[in-house]
């Protein structure tokens, strides 16, 4: 799983948990929090009722006097308001009032007068002086208790004489209740939507920067010549500690390779020079003296080839970018390469035959260096050619990139060694017999092209090797 999901599917999950717990907290006040404060506005309706209905109660005409019709009224009034959006069409206090023994004297509804209702609580424990309530289902519901009942008593003189209750059904605040949840899990979304997108993206910037590390350590594993990436905080520091890991290391690891690969290449022509200077010292006549004089020669040039290139090879491997690449005509360049190598050509019976796109193809790079690079792709590819073959030298372009090919006519490249190509000290027989090379200079091509963030790639043409050096288009 990649780190991105990974992270996104840790954050939302402790999102949704702790979320779930909070909201389901709030949400399961709502209910409660708005029935305590019904209760509570209750509490004083029932008081005040109280109140009013004290002298009808004490004079034995609380079923008839003023207090009744007042309640009676209400209840018939005609009512249409919007609270707060929500529409409200009936008064639903209801209001029943009972003598001291808890016998109904006065019901709103008029369908409990006469009843006993001392056992009922909100009659009984305000009878015996406390605070008294009660929840009625007293139809099917979702919500639990459909009526509140709370009571007051009713004095006369300082003296209990009754109980008036307030009733209310609680369906009737279950709209504000409901758009108080709904209101809740709504902002409860929008907040769980924006924690996933700010989340989001904070993963998004936290994965492109460790893929930027990624990235810039594959590139340092294929041997790519790249500056460390620019990553702020903790993970810049672990950028920079992996450059200076890898310097460390490849510092080590180059004097290493290089005292091995250099000890290996120059065994050869140190054994020839030396058995060539020890024949010398024999007596011998001027043609042999000559000739193994000429061996001592070609041998210390062997030698100096190899060290030149390889100096030249480890000043490009420790250069870590090109300070002085412009857009240059590639077909100029070529032209200049090809011109400075005819004389080699003819001399190993070699024709060039170079040919250039009808108009000028500009590519991104430092001049002197891809002067370098196709110079040693064209020696290459003169020294395999066969006596009297050719070298062919073009360019192919498109819209993104550049190609530099130079194709030979001789024997192509063992396919074993196809992969390694490039590599130091790694090349083939000449189809002349002559010995093989240091193969530092397709070496040295493949470290340009690294510079450049090009390409060098050989391959096996129907008839002999194709050399392709891709640029990027200006």
């Amino acid at each position: 799983m990649y780190l991105g999901i990974r992270m996104m599917f840790a954050g939302f999950v402790m999102l949704g948990i702790a979320m779930f717990f909070v909201m389901n907290t709030f949400v399961a006040e709502i209910r409660p929090s708005v029935r305590e404060v019904t209760e509570e506005v209750m509490v004083d309706a029932a008081h005040l009722l109280a109140e009013v209905a004290s002298d009808d109660l004490a004079s034995g005409a609380i079923a008839s006097g003023r207090f009744a019709n007042h309640v009676r009224a209400y209840r018939q009034r005609a009512v249409n308001v919007a609270i707060w959006g929500i529409a409200k069409e009936t008064l639903d206090f209801q209001v029943y009032v009972t003598d001291a023994r808890g016998i109904v004297q006065f019901d709103s509804e008029d369908k409990a007068v006469g009843e006993d209702f001392s056992r009922w609580r909100d009659v009984a424990l305000t009878l015996r002086g406390e605070y008294g309530a009660r929840a009625t289902r007293e139809k099917s519901s979702d919500y639990g208790p459909t009526i509140y009942y709370v009571a007051a008593p009713v004095k006369s003189a300082g003296r209990l004489i009754g109980v008036l209750t307030v009733a209310k059904p609680m369906d009737t605040i279950e709209p504000f209740i409901d758009r108080a949840e709904w209101r809740v899990i709504k902002s409860a979304a929008w907040l769980l939507l924006w924690s996933v997108l700010i989340g989001a993206g904070i993963t998004i910037w936290t994965v492109y920067e460790v893929r930027r590390l990624a990235r810039y350590a594959e590139d340092v594993d294929a041997g790519k010549r790249v500056p460390v990436p620019e990553v702020r905080g903790e993970l810049g520091k672990l950028a920079r500690a992996m450059a200076s890991m890898r310097t460390r290391l490849e510092g080590q690891q180059y004097v290493e390779r290089y005292v091995t690969a250099l000890t290996h290449e120059l065994k050869s022509p140190l054994a020839a020079i030396r058995a060539s200077g020890e024949l010398l010292t024999e007596p011998m006549n001027d043609a042999d003296r000559a000739r193994f004089a000429g061996h001592v020669v070609d041998q210390s040039a062997r030698m100096q080839r190899s060290v030149d290139r390889l100096l030249e090879l480890t000043r490009l491997e420790q250069t870590q970018r090109l300070d002085d690449a412009k857009n240059h005509d590639v077909g100029t360049l070529m032209s200049e390469v090809v011109d400075s190598l005819k004389p080699r050509a003819d001399g190993a019976q070699v024709h060039i035959e170079l040919s250039l796109p009808s108009r000028p193809v500009g590519a991104v790079m430092e001049r002197e260096l891809m002067k370098l690079a196709l110079s040693n792709v064209l020696e290459n590819a003169i020294a395999f050619s066969n006596v009297g073959g050719r070298v062919l030298v073009n360019v192919e372009s498109n819209a993104s990139h550049v190609d530099l090919v130079v194709s030979d006519s001789g024997p192509g490249v063992d396919p074993m060694l196809l992969p390694r190509i490039g590599e130091r000290f790694v090349s083939t027989r000449r189809p002349s017999g002559a010995p093989k090379s240091s193969g530092l200079g397709l070496a040295i091509v493949k470290q340009v092209m690294a510079l450049h963030q090009g390409e060098f790639s050989i391959v096996n043409a129907a008839l002999g090797a194709r050399a392709v050096l891709r640029l990027r288009i200006a």
